[in-house]
């Protein structure tokens, strides 16, 4: 879907040593209506499901917890999502569990430089959705809950990452004849100004 998210955080707790930093911070933000959410075909208006937006606005809020050393960080996080209705449909709440550990993979020792640092990842990410409602009725065929196992490399630099990620699903245990996930391939690319 093409949404914007716009997001707050502050670091609520951090404990700094040499080598070493630990990090609690609560975040919120509200995902806006960006994308177009009333795209049709030669049978009339497409699903929202396939829609590029949603037409909602919809707030989310959690917690994230980082303990980073120089050779590896971990990460913890929950999260939740109330999701709005928008042209008589509402997607069903995001409930998020999701811990991550990034380790050095180059260079092995650290000295001056350095251009980057390449980083394997594994992740897990537990996803809870509520079902979806048309109408004002609930589609018994949507929502439930699936468990991601997630490696990924990623590699950072002072000014920019680049980044890709397969999300494998473990367990899904899904509502009705709602569709299951085969596996999510994710690419990313991020600018620091």
């Amino acid at each position: 879907m093409t949404q914007h998210a716009r997001t707050v955080n502050v670091t609520a707790y951090q404990d700094d040593a040499p080598g070493r930093t630990f990090r609690v911070a609560p975040f919120a933000g509200i995902e806006a209506p960006t994308g177009d959410d009333n795209e049709t075909d030669s049978f009339g208006r497409l699903p929202a499901s396939v829609q590029p937006g949603s037409g909602s606005w919809d707030p989310f809020g959690g917690i994230v917890a980082t303990y980073q050393t120089l050779q590896f960080q971990f990460d913890a996080q929950a999260s939740y999502q109330a999701n709005t209705e928008a042209n008589d449909f509402e997607f069903g709440d995001v409930a998020r569990l999701d811990a991550s550990l990034q380790y050095r993979l180059w260079p092995r020792t650290l000295g001056g430089g350095v251009p980057g640092f390449l980083y394997g990842v594994l992740e897990t990410n537990l996803v809870h959705k509520d079902k979806n409602e048309s109408g004002g009725v609930d589609d018994e065929n949507s929502g439930g809950i699936t468990l991601f196992i997630v490696p990924a490399v990623q590699y950072v630099t002072k000014r920019w990452i680049v980044e890709t990620a397969v999300q494998l699903p473990v367990f899904q245990n899904l509502n009705g004849t709602a569709l299951e996930n085969e596996y999510i391939v994710r690419a990313g690319f991020r600018l620091n100004f």
